[in-house]
């Protein structure tokens, strides 16, 4: 696993209480070595300060970290000023993404979608940062068609992109495929896979219809069957994330991305079954 591209994800914490947890969660993750730590961003900006905090957090320890761009509602001077505090703050990493409009929100300010993002960055900052976007193997849930979506994934690249973060998925299928796709395409960024560690069904359940991540009938069914059985839950999740994560690695995938959710246990279990 040394030499595949570890990473993993975390979400700015709202309170003094969770980002004593997240300090936690970190000095556990750490362990683990992974390549950097990601930290999402609020539409509209509403966490970018909590993104800044925890990033500079996480340099000052001595490890790596991305943070999420996104350009939602963001003008091109808000959008500056953001990319000359990354750079203050010593970072090198950024993952820029449209990030999700909000309920109600027409236009999204200045930039439209992520590739005139990934254009701006280049264009203020050079070569300074490297560049992550997201991929969606199964269909961006906004996209009018795959075809649409691969050509949106595609000018992102064109635009400036180095690699890719997946969605999550169970379906190693639908990753290959989509790797394959771009890879005719002319497109050779590394596509790092996202993993989605289950832990609880409702949550999962939840996420995935807001997402478009399919949750395969079999795994589905067998996880409502254990009802309020977290254990078994847990146990049955590791057990189809492992293979998920097995099958990804063996098949050519440069790497895993790990949605950690700020907690450090499903992630270390996984990545210890990954290592023996």
């Amino acid at each position: 696993m040394a030499t595949h591209n570890f990473s993993i994800e975390f979400f700015p914490p709202k309170t003094p209480e969770g980002a004593e947890k997240l300090r936690a969660t970190r000095a556990r993750l750490s362990e683990l070595q992974p390549k950097y730590f990601s930290v999402t961003f609020g539409a509209g900006g509403t966490t970018q300060q909590g993104t800044l905090d925890t990033v500079r957090e996480i340099l000052a320890a001595g490890e790596q970290a991305a943070p999420h761009l996104s350009c939602v509602g963001g003008s091109r001077e808000s959008i500056r000023a953001v990319l000359a505090d990354f750079k203050a703050a010593g970072v090198n990493r950024i993952v820029a993404l449209r990030g999700d409009l909000p309920s109600g929100y027409g236009a999204s300010g200045e930039f439209r979608y992520a590739n005139e993002l990934v254009e701006f960055i280049r264009a203020e900052t050079g070569d300074h940062f490297h560049i992550e976007v997201a991929a969606y193997p199964e269909v961006h849930p906004q996209a009018r068609s795959p075809q649409d979506d691969l050509q949106a994934f595609a000018r992102k690249v064109q635009a400036g992109a180095d690699a890719a973060i997946t969605q999550y998925f169970y379906n190693a299928d639908a990753y290959f495929q989509f790797v394959e796709q771009t890879r005719k395409l002319g497109i050779n960024v590394p596509i790092v896979a996202g993993i989605m560690p289950i832990t609880n069904y409702t949550q999962l359940m939840r996420f995935s219809d807001m997402c478009g991540a399919e949750i395969p009938r079999w795994v589905r069914l067998k996880l409502a069957s254990f009802g309020d059985d977290s254990a078994s839950i847990k146990a049955f999740g590791l057990d189809v994330v492992t293979s998920l994560c097995e099958r990804l690695l063996e098949g050519g995938a440069p790497g895993l991305h790990f949605y950690s959710m700020n907690q450090a246990a499903p992630t270390t279990a996984l990545w210890q079954r990954l290592v023996k």
